[in-house]
């Protein structure tokens, strides 16, 4: 369950390398490659919001072979795409396929955690999808530039996991019964409860910023290191995705067992200093400064998953957690997908030097923003704790 876990990440990742080549041989601006990758965040948080819970009802093994099938149909999409609309048809079903798989997956997952290792489940579920995003773009970059037909052999190996995966499935004993309610869990719940706000806004900022920042590297990364730093080797596309997210799944490993309040500042203060370094070195030419930035963000990226989500679960009851997990799905994939669309806006009308250097001073200046609401916040804690006291 972990490895489908992780292959679906990395197939949504996979495109990432190829964008600057489809771009090249379809001649479309950046303004359509980032609606391009946003249309997969629309398809996931769709599903998202409708079938996150479907697996509680019908069982995780359905769930999971339908999400299988369509993450098959849409990399038989990506094999034949000849322009921009096929492309598009493709990134939407597959949201759609894995925005359905990553909450069956995560609840088996779950299921299947032994007893003597209480608390695994949510490390390996924490860890599996920076993992598999690092995974899939290195992969896809290898192949790009040392395999033959760069457009085609990734998804042609994707598709031959996905059959795998299928096979998997297929055997796995079932882990949750039926239980009425399918049609029901279909309605979409998003909330924000009164008591829930004020933790839940000073965490906003920090979560668009961290996925703002993902998203920008996913889309236009691979475009920043071939015209701005002169890294043209196709391998380098998955090795910018990598360093990011790669770096955030280490992160996520080492700190899983700190306190979510712990890290929100931290987190904060490294996802900011780690753009600003990387801006830096983006300016200048120098891919080696644009590197470390990426790894210090990389840090602050895992942490800032570990902060937030860690935030949300902690401060939801267990009857409004379905609600307000969604809640946070949707500010976390409407800041991975509104900004990038942006800024392909400004690459088309400013050029990508000046597009990038926006974009990375505003992701600094909301991650600094994040920063002073949490420690306003834990100033006034403090202040509550001594006049209890008093």
């Amino acid at each position: 369950m972990t490895a489908a876990f992780v292959l679906f990440l990395a197939a949504s990742s996979a495109p990432s390398p190829l964008y600057v080549i489809y771009q090249q041989q379809w001649k479309f601006t950046a303004w359509v490659l980032t609606v391009v990758f946003a249309l997969y965040v629309v398809g996931l948080l769709g599903s998202l919001l409708v079938v996150g819970s479907l697996s509680d009802h019908l069982g995780r093994r359905p769930v999971l072979a339908l999400a299988i099938g369509l993450e098959m149909v849409a990399l038989v999409l990506f094999y034949v795409a000849g322009d921009v609309f096929v492309l598009s048809a493709a990134r939407v079903l597959q949201g759609i396929a894995t925005g359905v798989a990553t909450p069956a997956l995560s609840a088996a997952i779950v299921d299947l955690e032994p007893p003597h290792a209480l608390g695994r489940a949510g490390v390996v579920t924490s860890v599996a999808p920076p993992t598999g995003l690092a995974l899939g773009a290195l992969g896809s970059g290898v192949l790009v530039e040392f395999g033959p037909a760069p457009t085609r052999l990734v998804y042609a190996l994707l598709f031959g996991g996905m059959v795998l995966a299928a096979v998997v499935v297929a055997l796995m004993p079932e882990t949750s019964p039926r239980r009425p309610g399918a049609v029901a869990s279909l309605r979409p719940r998003v909330a924000m409860p009164g008591h829930l706000r004020a933790d839940i806004v000073p965490v906003v900022p920090a979560m668009i910023a961290t996925w703002a920042l993902a998203g920008m590297y996913l889309s236009l990364g691979p475009s920043v290191a071939a015209e701005l730093l002169g890294l043209h080797s196709h391998l380098v596309g998955g090795v910018v995705v990598t360093l990011l997210a790669g770096t955030g799944a280490l992160a996520i490993f080492l700190l899983r067992s700190r306190s979510a309040s712990s890290l929100l500042a931290p987190s904060s203060a490294l996802l900011g200093l780690g753009t600003l370094i990387s801006l830096a070195g983006t300016v200048e030419g120098l891919g080696w400064l644009s590197a470390v930035g990426t790894v210090v963000a990389g840090l602050g990226f895992g942490a800032s998953v570990l902060a937030t989500f860690g935030t949300f679960a902690r401060i939801a009851k267990p009857h409004e957690r379905s609600a307000v997990f969604a809640l946070a799905n949707v500010i976390s994939y409407l800041g991975n997908s509104v900004p990038a669309v942006l800024g392909g806006i400004a690459v088309t009308a400013l050029g990508l030097r000046i597009a990038a250097v926006i974009y990375a001073l505003a992701i600094s200046v909301i991650t600094f923003s994040a920063l002073v609401l949490r420690l306003n916040q834990i100033r006034a804690q403090r202040r509550g704790a001594v006049a209890t006291c008093r």
